[in-house]
């Protein structure tokens, strides 16, 4: 897509934790009001948006998957826990766009080429939603994850590997803002414990709450 070309130029970078690379205002309005364009087929499509079930309690977040459909702790092609249908294929221009974030995350402008991200993970947040501290370990493959933002801003608390306490570090994730973990920190606890309802920008495509897409690879072969 042109919204996602190779010049659309990033904003300056922070390591939080070797490995953890925040980059604020990376999307701009327009790829962020195409993205929620997006976001409401997928959560129209063959699988419904839905709050996913951990221990028989639903969560406060509701979420479409794309490429994968996942449900703690397993991903599978059939939303079994859903409606039995095939989720949705993992786009190419969202491929293109994993890549693009991992150059920007890194500086390197090869850091993107052996990441084919497969899975993406689509949260909407309402203004009561909630995300405990956890680890993405569902996946069978070490690569970076890519958390992107739209609409309201979190509060977003990134951890260690080892526990869910302290040391960690809390984040405002603002509409259009990147985050990628991985290395070392691609374990890390992390969660959102606050939406900031009325801080979206009026022209980013959505009025109210917070969608924030995060692509992986699964490491699964068929």
């Amino acid at each position: 897509m042109s919204l996602f070309d190779d010049d659309f130029l990033g904003v300056r970078r922070r390591e939080l934790t070797p490995g953890a690379v925040f980059v604020p205002g990376w999307l701009t309005l327009g790829q962020q009001r195409w993205i929620t364009d997006r976001f409401r087929e997928w959560s129209n499509g063959p699988v419904p948006l839905r709050p996913a079930k951990v221990r028989g309690h639903e969560m406060s977040v509701k979420t479409v998957c794309l490429g994968w459909h996942w449900r703690p702790y397993q991903y599978t092609r059939e939303a079994v826990d859903v409606n039995g249908n095939r989720v949705l294929d993992f786009p190419e221009w969202m491929v293109r766009l994993g890549r693009g974030a991992l150059v920007e995350a890194t500086g390197d402008p090869h850091a993107g080429d052996g990441y084919t991200p497969d899975a993406a993970l689509v949260n909407y947040y309402d203004d009561d939603a909630r995300l405990g501290m956890h680890q993405d370990k569902d996946e069978f493959s070490p690569a970076p994850v890519v958390s992107l933002s739209i609409g309201d801003t979190c509060r977003f608390r990134f951890g260690n590997t080892e526990t869910r306490s302290k040391p960690y570090v809390d984040l405002a994730l603002a509409s259009g803002d990147l985050f990628v973990f991985g290395g070392p920190s691609r374990l890390a606890y992390h969660g959102v414990s606050r939406i900031y309802p009325g801080t979206a920008p009026h022209d980013c495509g959505l009025s109210t709450g917070r969608i924030n897409i995060t692509m992986r690879v699964t490491g699964i072969s068929e």
